[in-house]
């Protein structure tokens, strides 16, 4: 069998380069070796680089001339959050380029980055959501306005993830500085409504043509929200499968299928909810989401009968058959 040359994009500009790091070298340990040739390719702005060899990427044809080879690849596997790939910059490279990749086009990986624009793109469709207000850095915050959507209030930045930069304002006074902790990730911020209930995460992707659920996770983090130690740094319980009744995992679900079309999704992507009585809000959704072993999609694959190394093989395939 002929192996297929995989470039696993990892590594990036922004605060989540860290974890692209260890996301692609989980990929790059699991990915079945009789199968796959895969180069671990550091991507940070426009030095792009074989981690292995040092030796850079021609960006007129992204080859790795490599002990006298020029290697061409077959897939780039989306290994890495944040910017420039999550948020689409990449794609219409690649595309140009005739590259296959895991990951949802550029459009798609920039409307999901962006959390608003996202919310006011489902929101025709009945999908329940908190109410927020987008906020532009430079002009000037009506308070007033925003403590009347009523405390606690979420802050995030609009285009960032791993929650950097979110807080849970719980007070008057702590508001303006929750604003401008969040203007240090983005030129846009986010006030949400908080909204009481338990936190559920589903991933979802597309196998032979037909979306495939995977099981439901609740997340139990150790402090309020699930912030980057609970997500990261062993500071939360993830369930999964989880404990609701099949009822509520089958809307979950429902949920995931109807959000992945109608945003017109590719490769695996998550989906964040709150279960507000008997209905899931939707949060947001994560086109590249984190891929070590302990992570959610991952612990969903395995569940869903997916070793780790088929679940990415599988992603590979399904990427290069499109």
């Amino acid at each position: 069998m002929t192996q297929k040359n995989i470039a696993i994009l990892t590594g990036g500009d922004s605060e989540e380069r860290v974890i692209s790091l260890k996301s692609g070298q989980v990929v790059r340990d699991h990915l079945p070796a009789d199968r796959y040739r895969s180069f671990l390719i550091d991507i940070q702005k426009a030095d792009w680089r074989d981690l292995d060899s040092g030796i850079s990427v021609d960006k007129n044809d992204f080859t790795l001339p490599l002990n006298g080879e020029k290697i061409h690849f077959d897939c780039a596997f989306a290994a890495l959050h944040g910017s420039p790939l999550e948020d689409g910059k990449m794609q219409g490279y690649l595309e140009m380029l005739g590259i296959p990749y895991t990951c949802c086009d550029g459009y798609v990986s920039a409307l999901t980055m962006n959390k608003h624009n996202t919310k006011m793109q489902l929101a025709p469709y009945g999908v329940p959501m908190a109410k927020s207000v987008l906020l532009h850095r430079d002009e000037s915050v009506d308070t007033a306005a925003l403590l009347a959507l009523g405390l606690p209030l979420f802050v995030k930045p609009n285009d960032h993830g791993s929650s950097f930069g979110v807080t849970k304002v719980k007070t008057a006074e702590a508001l303006l500085p929750a604003i401008e902790e969040s203007f240090q990730y983005s030129r846009e911020t986010v006030v949400e409504t908080f909204m009481p209930g338990r936190e559920f995460s589903n991933g979802a992707l597309r196998v032979d043509g037909a979306i495939v659920v995977l099981p439901v996770t609740e997340i139990i983090p150790d402090d309020e929200f699930f912030t980057y130690a609970a997500k990261y740094e062993g500071r939360s319980k993830e369930v999964t499968p989880a404990d609701i009744s099949p009822e509520l995992t089958r809307q979950c679900q429902e949920r995931s299928r109807q959000l992945y079309n109608l945003l017109r999704c590719q490769g695996v992507v998550r989906f964040d909810y709150i279960l507000v009585g008997d209905s899931f809000h939707f949060l947001e959704a994560n086109t590249i989401p984190g891929i070590s072993p302990a992570s959610i999609v991952p612990q969903q694959a395995v569940a869903h009968g997916w070793p780790l190394g088929e679940f990415f093989a599988l992603l590979v395939e399904e990427s290069v058959r499109k």
